[in-house]
Parts: structure tokens; sequence; C-alpha cells
């Protein structure tokens, strides 16, 4: 474990960065990105390594909580807040049809794409459950059914599992990645106006079911939730490894699976589709780009591709490690359930690390909202800080070192269930090594993708 921690240290303070719609990635180029490439893949091959000879439960171990406190949160505090919270989101929908057209001043896209998409999910994967206080759905709901005393009148088909949340997601992911003008104000009024009316129907026609099945924003926030430090355990308040509420969670379903995929999946194109190589595959001059609106059909099809591609790399990972391992080889379905959420620790590194660059420059706009709002002294927006390669490289760091520590733990993680799931530690040494060599290339990739040259 020492060497596992010296490495990340090593790639810390010698490495770093992933997205940037922003000039830093000039400076980033100039960076030995190579010698950070290949630490961050020797890091991760060297906690594969330390795994097949330490003891069989070392790696459970890491996850062991530590119970803090116990604490019973009242019921109608969250119902009071969960409706606060939808009031503020109908202000922001409104705000958004009739305030400015600027996204940089109008509240509505900094609220969905900074503070939510950026800040919001960030924390939820970090620190705790934070949804449930917030759900702009629950508050709504509960009072629905406090004034009418009517239940949900259809039941929700089993059938459907978790598939509606993953169409949903991808959708979601459609608009941000291909949609010409997804910060428009207006735009994005109606897009998110008619999706909570939407999911409401879903809750009212189905009951609370609906939100955490088929609702494609609390199945992504009750996902991350399994990776964070701060969760609740035998009734008390813990803290843990991330990744510890994964390993003393329910195994998922086959939808709820592949949902932890498509999470990797859209994050991971979100930052290939800006990059000269997309762009050179399509024919456009990264130079020269034309505009959104001349990618949106490949941009579409490549999101679809990406994921499709990375659930079957994953799989067959898992069943050439099956048929590794010797004797009785066990359900593929079986293994993909097991071992897809695994996957939630490299997700959220890819979440932080692509959108780092974004929320330190359009986090000063929110900044400014505010302060306009509390009618104190105007902010000034700047983005000189990228550039300067101090301050980039740092950022590059930043980025690089949470993409490693996310493939660190879910190798961790997948050997902890393997151990879990009876398997001898040769067996599970045996069983994981294409997974564990799947991660090291996803390693190498995500560094790339940090350094690569953008375009679009």
């Amino acid at each position: 474990m020492r060497a596992i921690m010296l490495g990340g240290v090593f790639l810390a303070l010698t490495a770093g960065a992933v997205w940037a719609h922003a000039g830093e990635q000039g400076f980033v180029l100039l960076l030995p990105t190579d010698i950070y490439i290949a630490a961050g893949g020797i890091t991760v091959a060297l906690t594969v390594a330390l795994l097949a000879v330490l003891p069989g439960e070392f790696a459970e171990r890491l996850f062991q909580p530590i119970a803090l406190f116990r604490l019973q949160p009242t019921v109608l505090y969250r119902y009071c807040l969960n409706l606060a919270v939808t009031a503020l989101l109908g202000w922001l929908v409104w705000r958004g049809l009739v305030g400015p057209g600027d996204p940089g001043v109008n509240p509505l896209p900094l609220a969905i794409w900074v503070v939510f998409w950026i800040a919001l999910v960030t924390l939820q994967g970090l620190v705790g459950d934070l949804w449930r206080w917030i759900n702009p759905w629950v508050g709504v709901g509960a009072l629905l059914h406090r004034l009418t005393g009517l239940r949900a009148p259809l039941r929700y088909p089993r059938a459907l599992g978790y598939w509606p949340s993953v169409l949903g997601f991808l959708a979601f992911s459609g608009f941000l990645m291909a949609d010409p003008a997804p910060t428009d104000p207006g735009r994005l009024a109606v897009v998110v106006g008619f999706y909570w009316y939407a999911m409401l129907t879903g809750m009212v026609l189905f009951g609370p079911i609906w939100l955490v099945r088929a609702e494609a924003i609390t199945v992504l926030m009750r996902a991350y939730r399994r990776v964070s430090f701060i969760g609740f355990s035998k009734g008390y308040t813990s803290i843990g490894l991330s990744g510890w509420q994964i390993l003393t969670g329910p195994k998922v379903s086959l939808g709820l699976a592949v949902f932890c995929l498509i999470l990797l999946g859209s994050g991971s194109f979100d930052g290939v589709n800006e990059t000269f190589l997309w762009l050179g595959l399509l024919g456009i001059n990264p130079l020269e780009f034309p505009g959104r609106s001349a990618v949106i059909i490949p941009n579409i099809l490549g999101l679809l591709a990406a994921n499709a591609a990375l659930i079957a790399v994953f799989a067959m990972a898992l069943w050439l490690g099956e048929r590794l391992a010797g004797g009785q080889p066990r359900p593929l379905r079986g293994l993909f359930c097991l071992y897809a959420p695994t996957i939630l620790p490299i997700a959220l590194a890819y979440h932080i690390a692509h959108y780092l660059t974004a929320f330190l420059v359009d986090g000063q706009y929110v900044l400014a909202a505010l302060a306009r709002a509390l009618d104190l002294t105007d902010l000034t927006i700047s983005a000189g800080f990228l550039n300067t390669p101090g301050p980039v490289k740092l950022i590059w760091m930043t980025q690089a070192g949470a993409v490693v520590a996310g493939h660190v733990i879910a190798i961790l993680l997948a050997h902890a269930l393997a151990m879990r799931a009876g398997d001898g530690r040769g067996r599970a040494v045996l069983g994981q090594v294409p997974l564990a060599l799947f991660m090291v290339a996803y390693t190498v990739f995500g560094l790339w993708l940090l350094a690569t040259p953008r375009g679009a």
C-alpha cells in the first residue's frame, strides 16, 4: 500500500490535466506529458502487482468504514428544503425565459451547467448524499399526496427496471454534447421545464419508485452516492475510502450496471469529441471549426458508439478473466452486474478532471451573478491564470492525479469484490488480469485525453 501511495504522490507532484475548453491546453502541450502518462499507467499497474502478493483480505480492509455518529434527519425538514429548491428551480426557468440572453449573465445556465452539473455532481460523489435534500420532485410529490390523499394509480412495470434512466441519461448527454446551443437560456428553460414536468407526471402515475428507477438525474446521484466518503452504515453516519458503500450495498441489476458504464463512456466521449483526432476523422479542420450544428449527427452517433464499445470491452474483459481463472465459469450477466459499480470511481474522476478548468472560469460568473443579486461590488472575471505555465501545470497535475486515483480505487474495489465472491487469492488475481489490463489502458487513454490538442 505504501508503494501505491508513493506512486500516487509521485504522479501528483509530477503530472497533471483533462479538459480545457480554454487556452491552457497550449501550455499542457509543452509539458513532458509522455512521462506523466507513463507514470500514471505504471502506478495503476503497480497496484495490480501489489494485490497479487499482499494478503487476500487486504483490499477489503481498506474499505472498512468508520462509524462517526447517529443522525436521524427529520423528514419534514427535508421536504421543506425540497420544496424550496423546487421553487428556486421554477424561478430559474422563468428567468431563463424572460431574462437576459447572455448565458454568462442569465442565472439558469449558470445554475444548471456550473452549480448543478459541475459542482453538485462532484460534491455528491465526494461528500455524500446531498441530492436527497434538494431533489426537486420529492417535496412536491409528498405535498400532492398530503393534499389529495391519492396513491399512484399505476404500478411501475418491473421489466422496465432502470432502462428508462439509461435512455434519459443518453438523451441528457446528447443534449449537452450535440445540441447547437445547450447554454441558450430560453432553449434551456424549455428543456428543463418540460423535463421537470414529465418526471413529476411519472411520479404521480407510478409513485416514488419512478424517481429511483426511471428519472436519470436521481439515478445518477444515487449511483455517485456509492463512491462518496460519507454515508450510512448500520444506523450510523460513517466515513471510509471512496467506494466503501459499493462493498456494503446490494448487487445492482443489469440496467443499473449499464447505467454505471455509460457514465464513464459518455464522460469520456465528452472529451474525445473536442479533440483534433475526432475532428480529423470527421474531415473538419480543427482550426476552422464550423460550429456545433455541423457535428450534431456525428456526435450523437459517436456518443452511442463510444458507450457500446466500452460496454463490449468491459464485458469481454470479464469473460476472458473468468476463463483465465479456470474452474466452472460463472454467467457473464452476473459478473457484469457485480463489477460494473467499480467503474464509478473512474467516471467521477473523469467528471472532476474534465470540468475543473471550466469550473475555475465559469464559477467566477456564478460569483459575479450572486454579487449582482446581493447588490455587492461587481467582480472581475479573469482567465489570466490560464496564460501562465505555473497555474496550468497545477491544474494538469490535479486532473491527472484524479484520473489515476479513480483507476487505483476501481482496481482495489474489483479485487475486494472478487475475494468477497469466494474466489481464492490465486483465482481472484488471475481472473482480474484482463480487467486490470483494461484499467491500465484506460488510464493511459484518459491521460492522453488530458494532453491532446483540442479544436472544438
